[in-house]
C-alpha cells in the first residue's frame, strides 16, 4: 500500500509538472512575452516587490545559512536590484534589430539580425546564494521574452518558500512559475522538453543535465565550479592581499562558487603574510569567530562533516574551531600543503585555506595548469610581467588581478566558466544574449537580379563569379 501511495504521490508530481510547463508554452505562443514595454514594466513590479520583501528574504537567508542582514543585502539583494537595474536600462537597445553589412555578392540588400527568446526555460539554482543565483538568470529569462520555471535547492528551504512567495506576487504561473522539492523534483523537470536550460552547481549534476538535455537537444548555460586559485608574488601589497583574500575566502564561511580555493605563494614572503593575513581575520571576526552574530553557518550537516574531515590538524596555524550544535566552523588556514592532501583533491566549499608555496612563478602556473580549468582565478602582484604571464598561460572562466570574488557583480562583463567550471556566461547584456536565439536575416530588393547564378553556365558567368567569390 505504501508503494503504490508513493508511486500515486510521483504521478501526480509528475501531471502537475507537465501541467504547468503545458500552461507557459500556451501562453508563450500568446505573444504576451513578446512585448518590449511589457518586459520592462514587470521587472520594474519585480523590483519593487523585492524591495517590499528585503526583510522577509534576509530572514530566510539568515534560517538557511546564518548570513547577516548585511551580507545578504550585499551578496545577494543588492546585486539583484543593481541587475534589475541595468536590465531595466538597456533592455530597449538590447531588443533593437541590428544592422550588418552585406557583401558585394548580394547588393542589392540589407543584412540585419534580430533576437527571439526561446520560450519556456528551467532555471536551476543551487543552495550557497539563493536569491541571487536563482533571481539573475531569470531576470536576463525575462527580460529577453521568455517564460520560465524556477528550481531552486531542497538545502536552502527558506529562501525557496520566501522566493516562491515573491514570484507569485509578482508573475501569474503561466509566466513564472517556483517548484519547490528535492531530487525528485529535479528530477521530474529533466524529464521534460524546455527551450533552454540553465544550471548552477556542482559539476557531477551539471553532467546529468547536460545528459538530459541532449534527448532534446536542448541548449544549455551551466556554471559549475572548481578549485579557483590564488596567486600571491614576492611583489605584491601583503596588507591588501590579506583583506582581500580573507574578504573572499570567508564571505558566506567560504560557500562561494568564485572564492579563493587555495593559495599559492612566493615562499620569500609567506611568513609575513600569514602573519599579516591572520591579523586581518581577527580584526574582521574577533578572536572567537563562532561568537560572532554576523559568521554565517555551513548548510546542512552533511557538508559540515566533510569540511572538518578535510583538515589536517598537524598542518592547521590557525582557526578552525567547530560548533557541530549550529554547524559552524571558524575560519581556517593550513600551511604546508600539497597536492596529495585530502583538502586538494576536491573542491573545499567552507572556510579552510590551504597554503601552498613556489619559488618561482612558472612553478604557480604549472600547478594551475595541471588541475581542471577553474572557474575563477586571482592573482596579487606589482609586476606587469607576471600580470601578462598569468593571463597569457592560465585558462579560466573569469577573475581579478589585486582582488578577489567582486568580478561577479559587474554586470557590464559576462560571467561563466570554461571547461569543466562549465559552459556559456551570462550578466548584463550576456543574459539577454544567453536567453535570446539570433536570427540573421539578409532582405534583398528586386530592382535587379544579377543573371550570375542561374544556370546555364558558361564562361562568362564563371569569370564574373570568380572576381565576386575570391
Amino acid at each position: 500500500m505504501r508503494q503504490q501511495a508513493e508511486t500515486n504521490q510521483e504521478g501526480n508530481r509528475d501531471m502537475e509538472i507537465s501541467h504547468i510547463i503545458k500552461k507557459q508554452r500556451a501562453y508563450f505562443a500568446t505573444g504576451a512575452t513578446r512585448d518590449v514595454g511589457r518586459r520592462i514594466e514587470v521587472l520594474k513590479r519585480l523590483q519593487q516587490v523585492i524591495r517590499a520583501r528585503e526583510g522577509e528574504l534576509a530572514g530566510a537567508m539568515k534560517q538557511d545559512l546564518g548570513k547577516s542582514a548585511s551580507e545578504s543585502y550585499m551578496c545577494e539583494v543588492g546585486l539583484t536590484l543593481s541587475e534589475l537595474s541595468y536590465q531595466i536600462s538597456h533592455l530597449k537597445r538590447w531588443a533593437r534589430p541590428r544592422r550588418r553589412g552585406t557583401d558585394l555578392t548580394n547588393f542589392h540588400g540589407k543584412s540585419f539580425s534580430v533576437r527571439e527568446p526561446y520560450g519556456c526555460v528551467l532555471v536551476m539554482s543551487p543552495w550557497n546564494y539563493p536569491f541571487l543565483l536563482c533571481m539573475e538568470p531569470m531576470i536576463g529569462a525575462i527580460g529577453a521574452g521568455n517564460c520560465c520555471v524556477l528550481k531552486p535547492s531542497a538545502y536552502s528551504p527558506a529562501a525557496s518558500s520566501a522566493m516562491a512567495a515573491l514570484v507569485r506576487e509578482v508573475f501569474p504561473e503561466e509566466y513564472v512559475t517556483v517548484v519547490e522539492g528535492g531530487r525528485a523534483e529535479n528530477s521530474a523537470l529533466l524529464e521534460e522538453r524546455f527551450d533552454y536550460i540553465f544550471f548552477t552547481g556542482g559539476v557531477s549534476v551539471g553532467k546529468l543535465v547536460m545528459e538530459k538535455a541532449s534527448a532534446h537537444l536542448t541548449p544549455v548555460t551551466l556554471e559549475l565550479g572548481g578549485k579557483s586559485p590564488c596567486i600571491v608574488d614576492k611583489t605584491a601589497n601583503l596588507k591588501l592581499a590579506a583583506a582581500r583574500i580573507a574578504f573572499g575566502k570567508y564571505l558566506n564561511c567560504g560557500q562561494t562558487c568564485v572564492a579563493p580555493d587555495y593559495l599559492l605563494i612566493d615562499s620569500s614572503v609567506k611568513d609575513a603574510f600569514l602573519e599579516q593575513f591572520i591579523r586581518t581575520v581577527r580584526s574582521m571576526y574577533g578572536e572567537q569567530p563562532l561568537d560572532n552574530p554576523n559568521y554565517g553557518k555551513i548548510i546542512n550537516r552533511k557538508h559540515f562533516d566533510r569540511i572538518r574531515g578535510l583538515m589536517d590538524q598537524e598542518k592547521l596555524v590557525y582557526g578552525g574551531e567547530t560548533d557541530p550544535e549550529t554547524l559552524r566552523i571558524a575560519p581556517a588556514v593550513m600551511d604546508h600543503v600539497t597536492r596529495a592532501d585530502g583538502v586538494m583533491q576536491e573542491e573545499i566549499f567552507g572556510p579552510i585555506l590551504p597554503v601552498v608555496t613556489f619559488d618561482e612563478i612558472t612553478e604557480a602556473f604549472r600547478f594551475v595548469q595541471e588541475g581542471e580549468k577553474p572557474l575563477a582565478a586571482y592573482l596579487f602582484t606589482g609586476d606587469k610581467s607576471t600580470e601578462k604571464q598569468f593571463l597569457d598561460r592560465i585558462s579560466f572562466g573569469g577573475g581579478c588581478i589585486n582582488d578577489t570574488v567582486v568580478h561577479l557583480a559587474a554586470s557590464r562583463m559576462g560571467f561563466g566558466g570554461v571547461g569543466n567550471s562549465g559552459m556559456g556566461s551570462y550578466h548584463g547584456r550576456r543574459s539577454f544574449e544567453t536567453f535570446t536565439h539570433e536570427k540573421n536575416i539578409l532582405k534583398k530588393y528586386g530592382w535587379i537580379d544579377l543573371p550570375l547564378r542561374y544556370q546555364p553556365y558558361d564562361g562568362k558567368k564563371d569569370r564574373l563569379v570568380r572576381m565576386f567569390l575570391k
